[in-house]
């Protein structure tokens, strides 16, 4: 008998998914619980095991799709079983409209109609979609839908967006924001071109609204390493017995919970009501997948962690990103984040805030160099650290008092 393959609920609030790869195709045999495709939601591409045993008899769900939560993907069955596809199809959005009836809130629904033409009818809008459409003033009444019933989805808008031509006058549009539809490229026909993945959309919109969001100011300050290079040589086996790699990421993660602690507006929102100083401290790492982007997965409850709780996490969160097992849940709910940019040799950056949190960290690459300790001259480790800060939480005296909480925290480890 045939198995029908869905798409599952990844996280809370995840309605819909793209189909990023397919691991089988048409034909394969597969094994219960072996990868059968890889789809992405919030950045995250998660790979979705079979449910049975047997032969893929029907892939309903291409690569680009997006499809809703109880949406058919497939088919496994025995080789040489027919599949009558319209059955199928039909099936799959009936028990689609019952599996929301029965475990989904009903979705929040956003007119967003214009007054001059108030019978255009644009169906359900989701937030997120709403919300690009506004930042970049997309005409949604001018894109095609490709999700379930005509529906508009996140990618239909993004992809909508290089076609769409800049209107200065009347709106209040910055000329930026269209910035590749107004730019002539030269090409030729020894040029390639590399289609954008689903992520790289995500990580460019993403960009886009953190620097029209807050207005981003960079300090800088210098850290000597020298305690932390020397407790991490005297700990780094005794981790290892407890098969934690003891990395200096560790240490920066602690030392900004030190930081955010003494100094909670940097732990904060910016809201039009006042800002929001969050409770708890969830830090988020910046982890590069290669070519393929990077992602944010956050270790939650950051300030209740011992350093090897802390490494440990760290561990797992990096293997886990780099294997594409991640859920969407470990990228969601941080308030402060950590990009390590000095892993490839850069010294200082200026990196764009993770929204919507008030500010980010970058770590440079450690060096020896020449300083100047008590009017004598010594060779230490030091690091650049490059604090980015939302302008409207926080001021330049406020944002350099954090930082340097996590400078001293570094230069007196013990």
């Amino acid at each position: 008998m045939a198995t029908k393959v869905f798409v599952p609920r990844l996280g809370e609030g995840v309605d819909e998914v793209t189909v990023s790869k397919w691991l089988k195709q048409v034909g394969d045999s597969v094994k219960e619980l072996e990868p059968l495709l890889e789809v992405n939601t919030d950045k995250v591409d998660t790979e979705i095991p079979a449910p049975a045993s047997g032969v893929i008899l029907k892939i309903e769900m291409q690569e680009g799709q997006v499809g809703k939560v109880g949406q058919l993907l497939a088919v496994i069955g025995e080789a040489g079983e027919l599949v009558n596809s319209e059955q199928l199809t039909v099936e799959s959005k009936k028990e689609s409209k019952v599996e929301g009836q029965r475990s989904e809130p009903k979705p929040e629904t956003l007119d967003l109609r214009p007054a001059t033409n108030s019978h255009t009818n644009l169906g359900f809008i989701s937030p997120v979609v709403a919300k690009i459409a506004a930042e970049y003033g997309v005409d949604l009444r001018q894109v095609a839908g490709s999700g379930l019933n005509g529906r508009i989805t996140k990618n239909d808008v993004l992809a909508f967006i290089p076609s769409q031509k800049s209107k200065v006058e009347g709106q209040n549009v910055q000329r930026s924001t269209f910035q590749p539809a107004n730019l002539k490229l030269d090409t030729s026909v020894h040029d390639t071109l590399v289609k954008h993945t689903t992520m790289r959309k995500s990580i460019a919109a993403h960009m886009i609204e953190s620097k029209h969001t807050s207005p981003h100011v960079l300090t800088v300050m210098e850290a000597d390493m020298s305690r932390v290079v020397k407790h991490r040589a005297h700990n780094k086996s005794v981790f290892e017995r407890d098969g934690v790699n003891l990395t200096f990421t560790a240490y920066f993660m602690t030392a900004m919970v030190a930081g955010l602690k003494a100094y909670p507006l940097a732990n904060s929102s910016w809201s039009d009501e006042g800002v929001i100083l969050r409770k708890d401290i969830n830090l988020g790492m910046a982890v590069s997948l290669g070519e393929d982007g990077l992602i944010v997965p956050v270790i939650k409850g950051a300030d209740n962690l011992s350093l090897l709780a802390m490494a440990r996490s760290i561990n797992d969160l990096a293997n886990r990103a780099r294997t594409k097992k991640l859920q969407p849940d470990d990228v969601k709910g941080g308030t402060f984040t950590l990009t390590n940019h000095g892993t490839s040799g850069s010294l200082f950056a200026f990196p764009v805030i993770n929204q919507p949190q008030s500010g980010i960290l970058g770590i440079g690459a450690m060096q020896k160099r020449v300083v100047v300790i008590d009017d004598a001259i010594a060779i230490r480790p030091m690091v650049y650290m490059s604090f980015v800060f939302d302008h409207r939480i926080l001021d330049g005296a406020s944002a350099d008092a954090f930082l340097m909480k996590v400078k001293e925290t570094l230069e007196n480890w013990s």
